[in-house]
């Protein structure tokens, strides 16, 4: 049960950063752009986190993880402040 739940968030978090993406591109709003970065970094967390707990569980990529995860969120802050300008 737990590998589909990481599967499935993996799957629905790659799909909202091409939906940003495909946003960004017809709209060109720079916020759109800032969040489509960031939810690629939490789409590679989540990868990260099927491979880790599931493919290859002898192998930690925690320190992977949490570092996909804090680009992502850094990135999305970072346009969260530029765009308050």
């Amino acid at each position: 049960m737990a590998e589909t739940v990481y599967a499935l968030c993996a799957v629905m978090s790659v799909l909202c950063a091409a939906l940003l993406l495909r946003g960004y591109r017809v709209s060109r709003q720079r916020l759109l752009f800032w969040a489509s970065l960031s939810f690629i970094g939490l789409a590679l967390n989540n990868v990260l986190l099927f491979v880790d707990l599931i493919l290859v569980p002898q192998i930690d990529l925690f320190f992977w993880r949490t570092g996909a995860a804090l680009v992502g969120m850094t990135v999305l802050l970072y346009g969260l402040v530029w765009d308050s300008r």
